[in-house]
């Protein structure tokens, strides 16, 4: 079984880049520099910030919808971020560096499966998780900060 892991869409946040701190502000963003790495995981570029480099820090809502499980979780998108390229199959160096949590879920958005798994176990986890054919899609997210990561569907 073949995944593909996707990152959020650049062009979703790009309006936010050029905002005020005020501005922001009245969003409930916040603009931060990172001063470590790793860190600030960046949910665009599917990289962690390098330290002096501008980060937004926002709410952002990954599962939306009338659902049980609709929810959101305070996300990093780096300023200059390019939207990354992923192949089907890898584990981004981001994901495969932490302790996750992913969640199987099927069409209707309903949670079928969970599991909390080491990064470097992330593509076995992902290929079981889709050798069930009711679920459509994973949400993984970093176990400890519990902060959206990305989405994997099949590939």
């Amino acid at each position: 079984m073949t995944f593909q892991i996707h990152p959020l869409p650049r062009a979703q946040f790009a309006p936010l880049f050029a905002l005020s701190v005020a501005d922001l502000a009245l969003r409930h963003i916040r603009r931060v520099t990172a001063d470590t790495c790793p860190g600030f995981p960046c949910r665009v570029s599917l990289e962690d910030a390098t330290p002096g480099e501008d980060v937004l820090l926002l709410n952002h809502q990954h599962l939306d919808g009338p659902g049980p499980y609709a929810a959101s979780h305070a996300i990093y998108v780096r300023t200059t971020a390019p939207e990354a390229r992923i192949a089907p199959g890898i584990v981004p160096h981001v994901l495969a560096s932490r302790l996750l949590s992913v969640r199987a879920f099927d069409a209707d958005q309903m949670m079928m499966t969970a599991d909390v798994v080491a990064g470097t176990d992330l593509a076995p986890a992902l290929d079981a998780m889709f050798a069930d054919p009711r679920n459509a899609f994973v949400h993984i997210h970093n176990a400890k900060q519990g902060c959206y990561a990305a989405r994997a569907t099949r590939a």
